[in-house]
């Protein structure tokens, strides 16, 4: 289907005219939409396809990817009837990984976690200690998405 004209920003495949068996295509672009609209993947970055998948589980590809998933580093992967769908990762792009709740951002190459919050500790001076915590909560928040 690399033939077909597709959208800008997620190649979903769109429809050419006089195309035949435009269902094909049309089925193509809802799976990956499937896999796009709230995305959550069940683990990963992870290099090794998992054995059983279920249709409509997803995985982060990490490096050094095999079998299936050989050349398909940082993608998500979709496990469909149809097979293995893969979404190259955009810049500000975001999951859950449902095997620990955390979200990840994709930063344009990686995925990344973001930085975990520390306990303010020691100190002489609670007031400075207390204004780094909530710097380090705003900087989370930004980290999550929930703030800009």
């Amino acid at each position: 289907m690399t033939d077909l004209p597709s959208t800008p920003r997620l190649a979903l495949p769109l429809l050419a005219m006089a195309q035949a068996q435009k269902e094909v295509t049309h089925n193509e672009a809802l799976a990956l939409l499937d896999l796009l609209v709230q995305p959550a993947v069940a683990d990963g970055p992870q290099a090794d396809p998992p054995a059983a998948p279920l249709a409509g589980q997803g995985w982060i590809v990490g490096a050094g990817a095999t079998g299936a998933w050989a050349d398909q580093d940082s993608a998500i992967a979709l496990w469909t009837a149809g097979g293995w769908r893969f979404v190259a990762p955009r810049p500000g792009m975001r999951v859950v990984r449902l095997s620990d709740g955390a979200w990840l951002r994709c930063d344009g190459a990686d995925w990344a976690e973001p930085a975990a919050i520390a306990s303010p500790a020691g100190g002489a001076t609670i007031d400075s200690e207390a204004r780094a915590a909530i710097d380090a909560l705003i900087l989370a928040l930004v980290g999550h998405g929930l703030l800009i």
